[in-house]
């Protein structure tokens, strides 16, 4: 049984306009298997709270993080609360979905980038998501940051590296990509590094969306033998 089944999962929820918390807050408290432990106001306040909550033993497992705050913005706070707190994921909530602030996002840390005219659905799949360590992207944001990546003619992948490339895609952490492959995690990361030297890009994000917009085109270029 999964843990998404057998866990209530704990949310914290930070904007700085007061009627979104309130929004958020009554429909998540709706949902079966998630629970709201607090909001807060601001990146800063947004800190504090996770540091109360986890001297309480309440640390929360996803955060819905509004990323247009003052001073601290939610990019700023997301790097923050990563650096801290690794097993928090963080899904931003905003009304922008401009590339670059979109790549600033993912690698600070989230797990998760939706738009706020989502449907309020959408918005507890996409805490579900985040709970299972799955990448969970807007689809019109998806496909902006998939149009940004430019595809390089002949990656040169080996077919090993291939199968770790369509388990980017699919949002499967190292460890995951591991254990499917029967490898260790090391030789997952390797793998992982040598991937995005070959194909230009600098994050495994990046080459997550890159396998999901071209995986037919990669199972195209599969070698025969592995190696």
């Amino acid at each position: 049984m999964s843990a998404e089944l057998t866990e209530t999962i704990r949310v914290v929820v930070v904007d700085d306009h007061g009627v979104v918390r309130q929004g958020l807050f009554a429909f998540l408290e709706g949902e079966r298997g998630i629970e709201v432990v607090g909001d807060a106001e601001s990146g800063e306040a947004a800190i504090r709270l996770l540091e109360r909550l986890d001297a309480e033993g309440r640390r929360p497992h996803v955060v819905l993080m509004d990323l247009q705050m003052e001073p601290l913005d939610g990019i700023e706070a997301t790097r923050r609360i990563r650096a801290v707190y690794d097993d928090v994921e963080v899904v931003a909530l905003t009304s922008f979905d401009d590339v670059q602030r979109v790549q600033a996002a993912l690698e600070a840390g989230a797990s998760g980038y939706l738009l706020k005219d989502a449907d309020v659905s959408e918005i507890a799949v996409a805490v579900r998501a985040a709970h299972r360590g799955e990448l969970l992207l807007d689809p019109a944001v998806a496909r902006r940051v998939a149009e940004s990546l430019r595809a390089p003619r002949d990656p040169a992948l080996t077919s090993r590296e291939v199968e770790v490339l369509l388990l980017l895609g699919e949002g499967q952490p190292n460890k995951a990509i591991a254990s499917t492959l029967g490898i260790t995690e090391r030789t997952a990361r390797t793998h992982v590094s040598k991937i995005l030297a070959k194909l230009g890009l600098s994050s495994r994000t990046q080459a997550a969306l890159w396998a999901a917009r071209h995986a037919d085109d990669v199972r195209l270029q599969q070698p025969p033998v592995a190696s």
